[in-house]
């Protein structure tokens, strides 16, 4: 079986769907395979939508209708996570444009990040944020790269005991800081951690993803393709002869199927700026997951091209 897919650089993710073999801990939520938050059982979809470079698209209004049509198709899809940050530009007042134009819907799971190293600013840098979106409130709100955690998490557990934020976390991205993760884990009561993990980029696995299952957090995965690059790597050779058993009719697909399939995983939020990319990318999270055993014959046939 030769089955192969050139990516477009600004809209990554594809794929069917066939299954194989069953996942535990596994829910349903509008077609979509979901895990619990383990704090509070809440399912979320396996598959959320990133926005990082794809929604920083200024006040260009074909760009932003082009970005509102991929949250609108995201949500008809069984979608429910947006994460966003102050860092990226533009993209939160283009999340808000997309939201408005559909309506708010009510199964939206907003993330967001608090990203400023005064942190006599956070607060006022989250209500921006907010109006930018449109929101009532944030579901999610995480320190963004761990820039001064320390001060930031008190006010952000004091906004959750008061019901103006549902949940706390922390974030990091390409295998950073990994050991300060592994402190804030360890000492304070947060929700969710992010980082960055792919079929090559593993080492999360050896204690953050451990870790994560002992205490409890939810785990999203940023930077599910290196911003395209793995894609663009594998887009040239031919699945492998077995990849109906994972389900994947395409790398992208192949590559999102690997993350979500480990048990610690919450969400993987790729990013696209394409409606059919969305709606593929959601295609992961239905059908049957690889167990650990194919996971580990994924990663030895990519790490041989």
């Amino acid at each position: 079986m030769t089955i192969t897919r050139r990516a477009v650089v600004r809209g990554l993710g594809i794929g069917m769907s066939m299954p194989f073999m069953a996942r535990p801990a596994m829910s349903q939520a509008a077609g979509l395979m979901a895990r619990p938050i383990p704090k509070t059982g809440e399912a979320l979809p396996l598959v959320g939508l990133g926005t990082w470079i794809t929604f920083n698209v200024g006040d260009d209004s074909v760009l932003m209708d082009e970005c509102a049509a991929v949250i609108a198709a995201f949500f008809e899809g069984g979608g429910r996570m947006i994460d966003c940050s102050p860092m990226y530009g533009s993209s939160q007042p283009t999340i808000g444009h997309g939201l408005a134009r559909i309506g708010y819907p009510e199964r939206l799971f907003s993330a967001e990040k608090v990203w400023i190293s005064d942190t006599s600013g956070g607060a006022a840098q989250i209500e921006a944020s907010r109006e930018h979106w449109g929101v009532a409130r944030f579901d999610l709100m995480q320190v963004h790269n761990l820039v001064s955690w320390d001060e930031h998490l008190p006010a952000l557990f004091s906004m959750k005991a008061s019901g103006r934020l549902r949940y706390v976390g922390i974030t990091t991205s390409k295998g950073r800081r990994h050991r300060e993760i592994e402190q804030v884990m360890a000492s304070e009561p947060i929700d969710f951690v992010q980082i960055t993990y792919n079929i090559l980029d593993r080492a999360v696995e050896e204690r953050i993803l451990p870790l994560a299952q002992e205490k409890g957090v939810a785990v999203i995965v940023n930077r599910p393709f290196r911003q395209g690059d793995l894609i663009r790597r594998f887009e040239d050779a031919p699945l492998p002869d077995w990849v109906a058993e994972t389900g994947a009719r395409s790398w992208a697909q192949f590559l999102l199927k690997f993350i979500i399939s480990h048990p610690a995983v919450t969400c993987a939020i790729p990013a696209t700026t394409r409606v059919d990319h969305v709606r593929e990318n959601l295609e992961a999270a239905r059908g049957i997951l690889p167990d650990e055993k194919l996971r580990k014959r994924m990663t030895a046939y990519v790490e041989a091209l």
